[in-house]
């Protein structure tokens, strides 16, 4: 399987051909969930399947599965694939990649002239950034049942447009069923959207799992009043409690390395003046860690910690946890998978946690499931100015092209 190889230039130009669609000025991408141009990147990769001899399939929330049939086409299906939506102001390579793969590592097969045991899909996940409509990873999140199908068409945009509205207007509203579809593996070959590969001049971040994610709104509520003739011992300053929880926010997470992570990154104060010390300061506070319990205990330091600077300031402080996606942990055998086609072709590799959420991590509740890291630039991603190598890009393509046909199995 080493000697089989992608086409590096034919992945790039396919990267390059779909980043024309909601193109910007700064040379990242536009293209939000189930828009105009969503669409039209939808009905380009669907052509580009077709024409490469895949089957399409469109499930009730969107879902399309692009499937190159088998020898035993009752096999469950080896899976990989991504989302091509995008943020407001994304980049090229974030979700993209790991569809053009998928499709990279058809085409190639088809170039080989090789058939495989069971059947190999592509699939394109709705929603997965979120940024148009909540929650994030909504279709592989449909997909495996963490959402009901229903509620999920009656969310609404900013302008009041639902998500199966939005379907009907691009034209993918599908028919396949959602739920019960089998899955023999999942694999999805990502950039890493940070900067530790690049850091450790590693090619392959075998990636272990992602980090359990917890998401909470605090809000500290003082007395605003004049800033001249309050004095300093009598004041209930609500920011300065907050600041003092936003630091401690920032020091636990150290205490807690080299998986913990503490973010503060939206504060809003009332009233927002000049003279008037502030009577309330709201802010969001994101703890992430690789261990489930290590978060408990991160959130139990980070609440404790809340309640003593509101003591110690004379103001009320509450705490509400607003998300709560537990640590996942990728299956042994497809990671090892990984890990073994990286040392196979000679690429640098490194084991590695994903600090992002990835539509891998609801389909490895359904599904033997791994990733595949490669470098980003600067570890910039969510950006328009977001980039990789067209050398790295490839050498995860030809690891997912091996764990691929490993789990697949080339027909006799």
């Amino acid at each position: 399987m080493a000697a089989i190889s992608i086409d590096s230039q034919r992945l790039w130009k396919s990267l390059m051909d779909l980043a024309r669609i909601g193109a910007t000025e700064k040379g990242g991408v536009r293209r939000l969930a189930l828009s105009r141009l969503d669409g039209e990147a939808r009905d380009l990769f669907i052509r580009w399947c077709k024409e490469a001899g895949c089957d399409i399939a469109i499930d009730g929330i969107g879902n399309i599965f692009a499937r190159r049939v088998g020898r035993n086409n009752a096999l469950p299906p080896i899976i990989t694939g991504s989302h091509i939506d995008t943020q407001p102001s994304g980049g090229k390579f974030d979700g993209n990649y790991g569809v053009m793969s998928g499709l990279e590592v058809i085409r190639s097969l088809n170039d080989h002239k090789i058939r495989t045991e069971a059947p190999i899909e592509v699939a394109v996940w709705t929603n997965e950034e979120g940024s148009r409509f909540t929650p994030v990873m909504m279709g592989s999140g449909v997909f495996v049942g963490a959402f009901p199908l229903e509620s999920t068409l009656q969310r609404a945009d900013l302008e009041g447009v639902t998500v199966g509205q939005a379907l009907e207007q691009i034209g993918y509203a599908g028919a396949e069923k959602i739920g019960g579809r089998p899955v023999g593996a999942y694999f999805e070959a990502h950039i890493e959207q940070g900067p530790i590969l690049e850091d450790t001049r590693k090619v392959i971040g075998v990636v272990l799992g992602a980090l359990g994610l917890r998401w909470y709104d605090v809000v500290v509520t003082g007395q605003d009043a004049h800033a001249g003739p309050t004095p300093m011992r009598l004041r209930k300053d609500a920011l300065l409690a907050a600041a003092k929880m936003v630091a401690e926010i920032n020091a636990l997470a150290y205490r807690y390395q080299p998986d913990g992570r503490g973010t503060v990154g939206f504060l809003q104060v009332k009233p927002n003046s000049r003279n008037v010390i502030p009577g309330e300061a709201r802010f969001s506070v994101d703890l992430r860690h690789a261990q489930d319990e290590a978060l408990d205990r991160m959130e139990s330091e980070m609440r404790a910690a809340c309640e003593r600077f509101a003591r110690e300031g004379k103001v009320s402080a509450s705490v509400e946890c607003v998300a709560n996606y537990p640590a996942c942990n990728f299956e042994a055998g497809c990671v090892a998978a990984v890990r073994n086609a990286a040392q196979t072709l000679g690429l640098s590799h490194m084991d590695i946690v994903s600090g992002a959420g990835h539509d891998a991590i609801y389909m490895a509740r359904v599904a033997p499931t791994s990733m595949i890291f490669v470098p980003c630039e600067g570890g910039i991603s969510h950006n328009e100015i977001e980039n990789a190598k067209e050398e790295d890009l490839a050498a995860g393509c030809n690891v997912l092209l091996n764990v691929m046909l490993q789990k697949a199995q080339i027909a006799d």
